[in-house]
């Protein structure tokens, strides 16, 4: 019966591991894919204000 219980425990232990792992290589992926889409925008959002600077604005 001891040794049902400490595999149990060895088991809970490893998939907690594992899920937590899981977990947080997901956490940090969305990070920088949050990163890399915020310096994206800002970059398009720069090169368009750069790019329309010599022409007046127009309300059609």
């Amino acid at each position: 019966m001891f040794w049902k219980i400490v595999g149990a425990l060895i088991v809970a232990w490893l998939a907690f591991m594992v899920i937590g792992s899981v977990i947080g290589f997901l956490l940090k992926a969305v990070v920088w894919i949050a990163i890399i889409g915020g310096a994206v925008f800002l970059g398009t959002a720069a090169y368009g204000a750069i790019k329309n600077r010599n022409e007046p604005k127009r309300l059609r």
